[in-house]
């Protein structure tokens, strides 16, 4: 009986401490790379600026019929911008002064590098 409620109290305590965030140094630290708070959140940044940089090139070589390869380079953005989709909403709500949540965090954190994967793919479609 006792261990029961010394399970739930460490069961309890695991759940605040996930929910406030606290918990993730525990677990190695943040994104796939265990990264600190700051080098996690500087990376994240740089992804997005990447990412919108990329976004920028596509549009201005599709709107200039300059891209050799306009389908190739329009499907590559297309996924990219599925992939960035939580960054994106993330970065939004910080702008907007909005809170992020828990969920949004850890599904940037999931995808961060699949976003600059997608964002890196782009460059060799630029043909710059």
């Amino acid at each position: 009986m006792k261990s029961l409620i010394v399970l739930r109290s460490l069961a309890a305590l695991a759940i605040a401490a996930l929910i406030s965030g606290c918990a993730v140094p525990f677990f190695g630290g943040y994104g796939a790379n265990g990264q600190s708070r700051e080098e996690f959140e500087r990376h994240v940044e740089e992804i997005f600026r990447l990412q919108n940089q990329m976004t920028s090139e596509v549009m201005m070589l599709l709107e200039n019929d300059e891209a050799e390869k306009p389908e190739a380079l329009l499907q590559a953005e297309q996924h990219m911008q599925r992939v960035c989709a939580d960054l994106n909403e993330y970065v939004s709500r910080d702008i907007d002064g909005l809170s992020s949540g828990l969920f949004l965090r850890r599904r940037v954190e999931k995808s961060a590098i699949d976003c600059e994967q997608a964002a890196t793919a782009i460059k060799p479609l630029l043909n710059l």
